[in-house]
């Protein structure tokens, strides 16, 4: 994956961060299974309650097992790219922008693939959580899916990074203790306008969430839920004897 980077001295400067605020997206659409207006708790949401998805996998379950052979190759992939995260070291700027990058990719791939296929898991696994760990969360996630957005597009993977120097004498400097930067909040010109609440609220997230804090902090807390998640989901067996997702 390509990675463009800027060196030092070229990031542009960023307003203050404002606190944390919740953005309420109150965006209707139609369910795919019944037709019933609903407003979405989830940007990709496409049905209007548990009972409307089931009946919908149901009737597609080739989409099932396509969606969790999708999930066991990319959970493989995510877990390899963090690993490699882990050993990478601060010496090979490029190769380590690379690195954060895919992570970023894998990590919302996952999310995306099991909030598609086995929400009922996602969401159980969620609502486990004690109230302040799932904020925690949801909000890691989203942050992470507002960097995706906006890397390669308004935006370089340098401008997410506050990269720390080496210790002298150090043999290596691993880039797990690289932080993330506050970034400015999108200019409502460059987001489409239906997706611009979603996108703020990204923004919000990633802000509260991950400015400031060390990198290897955001993907440790991520792959732990996924993987937690992921392993909650049915298996592909179940998908081709016709069961729905729990």
């Amino acid at each position: 994956m390509a990675v463009r980077y800027r060196p030092n001295g070229t990031d542009r400067q960023c307003r203050t961060s404002a606190p944390w605020r919740a953005t309420v997206v109150t965006e209707s659409r139609t369910c795919e299974q019944c037709g019933t207006s609903f407003v979405p708790r989830r940007e990709h949401a496409r049905f209007c309650s548990p009972s409307c998805r089931a009946a919908w996998n149901h009737a597609h379950t080739a989409g099932l097992k396509a969606g969790t052979s999708a999930l066991q190759w990319s959970i493989t992939a995510m877990s390899d790219t963090t690993r490699r995260l882990s050993q990478a070291t601060a010496w090979n700027q490029a190769r380590a922008f690379a690195v954060i990058s895919e992570a970023v990719w894998w990590v919302t791939i996952v999310d995306a693939t099991l909030v598609r296929h086995h929400l009922e898991a996602y969401d159980a696994v969620i609502a486990g959580q004690a109230p302040a760990e799932r904020q925690l969360v949801e909000e890691t996630l989203a942050g992470l899916r507002f960097i995706r957005n906006r890397i390669g597009d308004e935006a370089d993977l340098a401008d997410f990074i506050e990269p720390s120097e080496p210790a002298p004498g150090s043999a290596n400097g691993h880039i797990t203790g690289w932080t993330w930067k506050p970034v400015p909040e999108p200019a409502p010109g460059s987001l489409a306008p239906r997706g611009q609440p979603w996108e703020i609220a990204r923004y919000q997230a990633y802000q509260a969430r991950l400015a400031g804090h060390a990198i290897g902090e955001t993907f440790t807390r991520a792959e732990a839920f996924l993987k937690v998640a992921a392993a909650d989901t049915p298996t592909l067996t179940d998908t081709t004897t016709g069961h729905t997702p729990r």
